[in-house]
């Protein structure tokens, strides 16, 4: 059901999702957690990620449930002109929050943005793209063609290994939530719509450009090594400590570099190596230049400690280190326990587990947006209250197989 708080940010804005898989369900996850009204739209049977792995049990999507939070799911069947007509009422219904639409179900010229703009002339449009030519790609394509994979896994390995976060479709479902609010400001001071492509290409070039990995290329003619599990560009690795744990280990600055000599007990040593290699570990180059030096020196200490002893003294040095761990024990840290970013949800398929909200602290709070609903539990209700179509109508597609609800199973 819609928000009832006025109190959230995006109160009484109301966005109709077409979409599927990471980047634009998390963008309107992301406005959902902020208190718009979130529609999601999916074909009978549901899209294609409905039942992707993981899974509970009983086979409900846990990928899918959690994506899903906090929005109402309309069912229909798309491919037919009664559907669309129903999808296009829903998108351009009238009111100061409506005409929204995020979707990444590209090239249906019946959600086209100069189509609904006809019907509502001040409607929003975000279209989600994989490449900026409009051809398909999905976060793992667009990974191997920007470079990363060569960059990713140990130094000395020759083929490119991919990273498991959808790194790409993360961002862009951020972006695209961004991009959504700052087109609302627009029409709010302009009452004009906007028409917003984001291709998922883009993202990944944007940012492998602002970090400087494409601009030191066409800069100095040079790319970066591969540089295993050490920082590029600074001091940073990984140790084994005594009693098999291993850390990770940042030296960002130099107060953090003086905190690792002094924890360690190696000052001598290592103002010893400085004055042999000619070399100012204040700086990051030569903290970098000189890494497996310092490595090896440091090494020594971290195997003769145990992780409760590193942690100790590396927490007493200021240094910037946490040990790693898998997802198991995180789950079962005090980070998830007892961190009030989660909140106990009882999602029906799932069961009963802790479920984050928004990173960002409103008002020192975090905000829940409650579990995920079942595929066409909302079509009925939310067809009538949105688009004003009466509910016989609404009950009349349903059985002609036009329109889905969770009754029908």
């Amino acid at each position: 059901m819609p928000h009832d708080s006025e109190n959230l940010p995006l109160s009484g804005l109301r966005v109709v999702e077409v979409s599927s898989f990471v980047a634009s369900p998390l963008c309107g996850l992301t406005l959902a957690q902020l208190g718009a009204e979130v529609i999601r739209v999916d074909p009978l049977g549901g899209a294609a990620d409905h039942t992707r792995l993981p899974t509970a049990g009983n086979g409900t999507s846990i990928y899918w449930t959690g994506l899903n939070r906090g929005k109402q799911s309309v069912a229909c069947d798309m491919r037919s002109p009664e559907g669309q007509r129903m999808i296009q009422r829903l998108i351009t219904a009238p009111g100061d929050g409506g005409g929204i639409l995020v979707t990444n179900a590209g090239g249906r010229k019946w959600l086209g943005h100069d189509v609904l703009e006809r019907i509502r002339p001040d409607v929003i449009t975000l279209e989600i793209l994989g490449r900026r030519d409009g051809t398909p790609g999905v976060d793992y394509t667009v990974n191997a063609a920007v470079g990363f994979p060569f960059l990713t896994g140990p130094a000395d390995y020759p083929e490119p290994i991919n990273h498991t976060l959808p790194a790409w479709d993360i961002a862009c479902g951020f972006y695209a939530a961004f991009a959504l609010t700052a087109a609302v400001l627009h029409r709010t001071k302009t009452g004009a719509g906007t028409h917003i492509t984001l291709p998922l290409e883009n993202i990944a070039l944007s940012l492998a450009g602002t970090l400087g990995y494409l601009t030191e290329v066409q800069v100095n003619g040079t790319e970066r090594p591969r540089t295993g599990n050490d920082v590029y560009g600074t001091y940073g690795t990984d140790f084994v400590a005594a009693d098999g744990s291993r850390f990770m280990i940042v030296a960002l600055t130099p107060r953090h570099f003086r905190g690792l000599v002094a924890a360690t007990g190696t000052a001598a040593t290592v103002e010893a190596l400085e004055s042999a290699l000619g070399a100012d570990f204040t700086q990051d180059a030569d903290r970098f230049r000189y890494r497996d030096v310092l490595t090896a020196l440091f090494a020594d200490w971290f195997a003769q400690h145990t992780a409760d002893r590193i942690t100790s003294a590396l927490r007493e040095c200021g240094v910037l280190h946490e040990r790693y761990r898998t997802f198991i024990e995180t789950s079962a840290s005090p980070d998830v326990q007892d961190n009030p970013l989660f909140a106990e949800l009882d999602q029906a398929g799932v069961g009963n587990y802790l479920a984050a909200g928004t990173a960002a602290l409103f008002d020192n709070r975090h905000l829940h947006c409650g579990g995920a609903p079942e595929l066409g539990q909302d079509t009925t209700d939310t067809l009538t209250r949105v688009t004003g179509v009466p509910e016989s109508e609404i009950t009349d597609l349903v059985e002609a197989g036009v329109l889905g609800s969770a009754a029908q199973g």
